[in-house]
């Protein structure tokens, strides 16, 4: 179970626009993340192999959480709010809810929740 004090240390690094840091920082070698209900990624290595191609596509990301975070257990979501700047200056908007399972201070499992229309899928 993860302390709110960890949690909170996770949400100020993504809100930093520190992806690859809280990756490395707060995910577990064997993680798992998987978006709506596509395939899981699986391990470390590939999830920051993933974010960095995302960020590579993008001039710049930002995120910032958007209301309270609920811990419970092992369990913990949070809604972000995530603009992607393009090279020409265009913005998309990406609102999610993210559910984590965590084992101890790491996180384990994580899928995201969002509408795919948002990314023009």
């Amino acid at each position: 179970m993860p302390s709110t004090r960890t949690v909170d240390n996770f949400v100020s690094l993504v809100e930093a626009g520190q992806f690859i840091e809280a990756l490395e920082g707060f995910y577990l070698e064997g993680a798992t993340m998987r978006e709506n209900m596509d395939p899981p990624r699986v391990g470390l290595p590939t999830l920051i192999e993933a974010e960095r191609r995302v960020m590579a596509a993008s001039k710049s990301v930002a995120g910032r959480r958007v209301g309270p975070v609920f811990i419970d257990g092992d369990k913990v979501a949070i809604r972000w709010h995530f603009e992607f700047t393009g090279e020409t200056g265009e913005t998309r908007t990406l609102d999610e809810i993210t559910w984590q399972r965590w084992q101890g201070e790491k996180i384990a499992e994580e899928q995201f929740f969002y509408d795919p229309k948002q990314l023009g899928r």
